[in-house]
């Protein structure tokens, strides 16, 4: 009512009534509404991230740059890599799972950040991975080895033993950090074979690597893709891999020859933030899985000491829970904190 008139009804127009659509578009229309996620672009639309926690030419680095070049091939998207360095990888897990959770950012995931930071007590990290990050698919295997100076007096893992027990305390072995992989590796060593070695942590594998040459440490139990052109150039030695598979790139003995059980190896994976849709999770796996058919990819990880392996994001999670409880149980035996 205005100004006490009544005013006659208006009536709906044709569009209104849906009489001036047409019957495909109102089926469209409706399938929209009873179906949200029609309306969603198909994965990816656009540029895509790969984040990594460690610096330009270690094996994150590669794998991450390896992965990126995967997806930009498989999915028609530009996929560019992040180095957000700090904390074993913890600032770029960071980044990844607690940004937008749209599969668009996924983060190269070593073995060390997803299943050794989480067990190390003493830490105070950004990101809980186990609780916050998924598995999204493997792509290598990498494989440790026992490395010394090739101008140095070891030529075995007899002798590198025999040396430790003559003179107890005085052997050392580097490290990638507290708590790394590499870290771990020595100290399991050191209990295996009940000698007596002094640890020598390092802000990464490369600054370990330069002491080593210079003979400010003894040796260092690493994966090979670290130190794999050293090994090229003849700058350092392989005594041993740390397993009992091997590379087939790098023919050594297994260090289990001399130590009975001694096995350790490392892998280098995608892995994105808990809420990522399901859909980007299989395009990114599909695209790893299509690349490790590719013999150039194939070539450049074998190359740097690595073994494509490709494995899904079920299995990796399984992988991922067996390494935490073995590191879980080493760094207590260990008496291993952060610091």
């Amino acid at each position: 009512m205005l100004g006490g008139m009544l005013l006659p009804k208006r009536r709906p127009t044709a569009d209104e009534n849906g009489e001036g659509t047409t019957p495909m578009l109102r089926l469209l229309l409706a399938l929209t509404l009873l179906s949200p996620g029609l309306a969603r672009a198909e994965f990816p639309d656009r540029p895509l991230r790969v984040l990594v926690g460690f610096p330009a030419g270690g094996a994150g680095d590669l794998t991450a740059r390896v992965i990126a070049e995967m997806a930009s091939a498989a999915l028609g998207q530009n996929a560019v890599v992040e180095n957000r360095t700090g904390a074993n990888g913890m600032i770029a897990a960071d980044a990844v799972a607690h940004g937008t959770p749209d599969g668009y950012s996924i983060l190269e995931c070593p073995m060390g950040t997803m299943t050794i930071s989480p067990n190390l007590p003493g830490q105070h990290l950004p990101v809980d991975v186990v609780a916050e990050m998924i598995p999204v698919a493997n792509l290598a295997l990498s494989t440790y080895g026992l490395v010394v100076p090739a101008d140095g007096p070891l030529r075995s893992v007899a002798q590198l033993l025999a040396a430790a027990r003559a003179t107890p305390g005085k052997l050392t072995f580097a490290s990638a950090g507290i708590g790394s992989a590499q870290h771990l590796a020595g100290e399991m060593l050191k209990r295996m074979a009940g000698i007596d070695i002094v640890h020598v942590p390092y802000r990464g594998a490369s600054p370990a690597i330069v002491d080593l040459l210079g003979h400010r440490v003894d040796f260092f139990i690493t994966n090979l893709a670290d130190v794999s052109g050293q090994l090229r150039d003849g700058a350092l030695r392989l005594l041993a891999v740390a397993d009992d598979i091997g590379h087939p790139g790098y023919p050594a003995p297994a260090i289990s020859a001399d130590v009975p059980g001694f096995s350790i190896s490392g892998w280098f994976a995608a892995c994105g933030p808990r809420a990522m849709p399901r859909d980007a999770i299989e395009a990114w796996a599909r695209a790893i899985r299509t690349g490790l058919q590719q013999p150039q990819f194939r070539q450049r990880l074998l190359e740097n000491g690595l073994t494509p392996f490709y494995e899904s994001a079920d299995a990796l999670a399984t992988r991922m829970e067996a390494n935490r409880r073995q590191f879980r149980e080493l760094i207590q035996a260990a008496g291993i904190r952060a610091e």
